[in-house]
């Protein structure tokens, strides 16, 4: 054999050897981030039966829910976009 022809079999088994590595990297992000969003997921559903009830009950202290909404959407709002870069 060659020394090209090494040297390109070397490049190949390379290539092969990232590719296969960059498979497994997103196989993982992918599931990090079905993971994370699923656990978002319970997390708003809590939120949301919770939002009906401080809804009803809380007139006289809005300024305060106002403000521990904002924190909590925000804090969703991060969670959602951490996944949407992960994918």
């Amino acid at each position: 054999m060659s020394d090209w022809s090494e040297t390109f079999e070397k490049e190949v088994d390379d290539l092969r050897r990232i590719r296969d590595e960059l498979r497994v990297q997103m196989h993982l992000a992918g599931q990090e981030a079905k993971d994370g969003f699923h656990a978002l997921e319970k997390r708003w559903e809590q939120v949301e039966a919770k939002a009906k009830v401080v809804a009803e009950g809380a007139e006289g202290a809005a300024e305060d829910v106002g403000e521990a909404a904002k924190r909590l959407l925000e804090e969703f709002k991060t969670g959602y976009q951490r996944i949407k870069d992960l994918l």
